[in-house]
């Protein structure tokens, strides 16, 4: 394939001994691997798994060298697949990138034809990397939530992790869809922030840790988004109502939970798992497509920040000491 200049730039991170080293190089066409489809990238995403993939015990990236940026947005540059003709505006995100193949923080990506999104009519480049993997994990979980038959009316719902991505864009399409939000975050900033979007009420994070050891609490969450993982799902299962659902994704606070069956067998509530990463492609399409339109991100865009690649260090540090507040969105080729 060509269309790719002699040499571009790209945001590396590389093992050194028992440390990474990370920073802008200049990376060529033969640097890239095998795939049907070049993207000439102009926008990506920072996100706590590109942030993992940069420090020595990340446990994220399978390669080295590698480029993190597990969102690619931008326009076919070349292709040896009819589907994607040159210059039309896509989307990848999830499978291998930036793990165990190259991501987003380079001027040009290479991927499977069978790993691209057509940009849905709707939506920007722009307005696809503010989404990004973490937008589509936030609709994904309320996709999943409400297929189960959680409904605009049924009560409230909670979202943990607020300041985060995902967490975040939830509350966002949330707000959109008409549900009673609540949402939970340590962050003043961020507060004023979801007040004025119109969440309806706020929890601190202390209150995840009232009632550590007691099987059950009171029904209090017709649903619930978490991203957080130790510190609140435990919490979330005990104090949902009966037959309501959690839809899990993430493990910012750690893997372990520690929780009883009784939230399952007394108050037959459930726990969804969301793995965005290997959704099939036709079910990837058709939920860009719903993002695009009835998941639309309330105020899509509204708190992200622009930053180059030679701006990552500081972004990816900030996202792993939990200093994130909105999403930074990468300027590679826009």
């Amino acid at each position: 394939m060509g269309a790719i200049p002699d040499a571009f730039e790209a945001f590396v991170a590389e093992k050194d001994g028992d440390g990474v080293t990370r920073g802008v190089r200049r990376l060529t066409a033969a640097d890239l691997p095998p795939g049907e489809v070049t993207i000439r990238v102009a926008w990506s995403g920072v996100n706590y798994k590109d942030a993992l993939a940069t420090v020595p015990d990340g446990k994220v990236a399978r390669i080295s060298p590698l480029v993190p940026g597990i969102d690619v947005v931008g326009t076919v540059a070349a292709s040896g697949d009819p589907t994607f003709v040159p210059g039309a505006p896509v989307i990848a995100h999830g499978y291998d990138l930036g793990v165990s193949r190259h991501g987003g923080f380079a001027a040009y990506a290479r991927v499977p034809a069978g790993w691209v999104v057509p940009l849905p009519d709707g939506l920007s480049l722009r307005d696809a990397a503010a989404v990004g993997t973490a937008g589509y994990t936030a609709a994904e979980s309320v996709a999943t939530l409400e297929a189960r038959g959680l409904r605009p009316g049924d009560g409230p719902v909670m979202v943990t992790g607020a300041s985060g991505g995902v967490g975040g864009l939830a509350t966002r399409i949330l707000l959109a869809r008409g549900h009673e939000t609540w949402v939970m975050t340590g962050k003043p900033a961020v507060a004023e922030r979801l007040r004025a979007l119109g969440v309806a009420g706020m929890v601190g994070r202390e209150e995840a840790a009232a009632g550590e050891g007691r099987p059950l609490g009171p029904e209090r969450w017709a649903g619930a988004v978490d991203s957080v993982g130790a510190a609140t799902l435990p919490w979330l299962l005990r104090t949902l109502r009966r037959g309501a659902a959690v839809a899990a994704s993430g493990n910012a606070s750690g893997p372990a939970v520690a929780t009883t069956v009784f939230p399952f067998i007394l108050r037959g509530v459930a726990l969804l798992g969301i793995d965005s990463s290997q959704v099939p492609i036709d079910e990837r399409r058709a939920l860009w497509g719903r993002i695009a339109t009835d998941l639309r991100p309330l105020g899509l865009g509204d708190d992200t920040a622009e930053i180059g690649l030679d701006e990552l260090p500081g972004a990816l540090d900030a996202v792993l000491a939990g200093r994130a507040d909105g999403r930074w969105l990468v300027r590679v080729g826009a």
